[in-house]
């Protein structure tokens, strides 16, 4: 796999990619209301690989919508890079998440029309930001993905077309980039290089990724783990291994509904 150019230096960046303080997220109401989100508080510093788990229901879905601008929390504040997330009209949330923030996806969310460097380029174009053609193909190159320039996405493998998510979540030099379960529909050997890739992009770029998965494999490539009970945090892992986070996952249940007993903040 070609190897990021290491002259390139990050833009500067504030030392803390994100902060949550205090953000709850709550769906219906009543007694039928169930609390995805119960007043979670965290930072997360700069050049940092975070990935997020925990078991299903857990809310960490709902942690990575609200904290990309998806979603809107009903409580809490969200800052990413240093500047608050705009609790405005959803013209300016638009605003800001093209200008802050990067997506990977499970499901690639390419344009079938559109050839392999158009898709990278297109958060440029939505953004209304000029394209540096030069700045693309080298994002392109970089991900190994020289030679496609010209394929639209149903010419490329699913690992290929992974990869151009990866370079258009890269191509606007965001805040952060949010993954979700980037590898759920990709082989082994893909899944590997595309994890590879990201925690490449951390070391030699300065890229904050956090990365929701269900997969301990995937979950060890990152630098720290962060693990969601009952809509609160309930453990952080530092330089995880698989098999370190595959046991506390397994324990996970005896912790749900608990608190982690940090002051004030989750430093990662």
């Amino acid at each position: 796999m070609t190897m990021f150019d290491r002259k390139r230096q990050p833009p500067r960046r504030s030392a803390e990619a994100l902060r949550l303080v205090s953000v709850s997220k709550v769906y219906g109401s009543g007694g039928s209301a169930v609390t995805a989100l119960g007043g979670v508080t965290l930072s997360l510093a700069a050049g940092s690989f975070t990935a997020v788990m925990g078991p299903s229901g857990s809310g960490k879905s709902t942690l990575l919508q609200c904290a990309a601008g998806l979603d809107r929390p009903d409580a809490g504040q969200i800052l990413v890079d240093g500047e608050e997330m705009s609790g405005g009209s959803e013209a300016a949330l638009t605003k800001f998440r093209r200008e802050r923030i990067g997506f990977i996806f499970q499901q690639y969310n390419l344009m079938p029309t559109l050839t392999v460097e158009e898709n990278t380029a297109l958060p440029l174009r939505l953004a209304g930001r000029r394209v540096d053609r030069d700045r693309v193909r080298e994002v392109l190159t970089q991900v190994g993905l020289g030679e496609r320039l010209g394929h639209r996405p149903d010419e490329l493998s699913g690992g290929q077309r992974q990869r151009v998510a990866i370079a258009r979540a890269l191509v606007t030099e965001p805040g952060v980039i949010f993954a979700d379960e980037p590898t759920g529909a990709l082989d082994t050997r893909s899944a590997r290089d595309v994890l590879s890739l990201l925690k490449e992009s951390v070391r030699l770029h300065g890229s904050t990724v956090v990365l929701v998965t269900h997969d301990p494999v995937a979950a060890s490539y990152a630098d720290s783990v962060l693990f969601l009970a009952d809509g609160r945090l309930a453990g952080h892992l530092p330089a995880p291994t698989a098999e370190a986070v595959a046991e506390r996952m397994t324990h996970l249940g005896d912790q749900a509904g608990q608190r982690v007993h940090h002051d004030p903040l989750m430093e990662v």
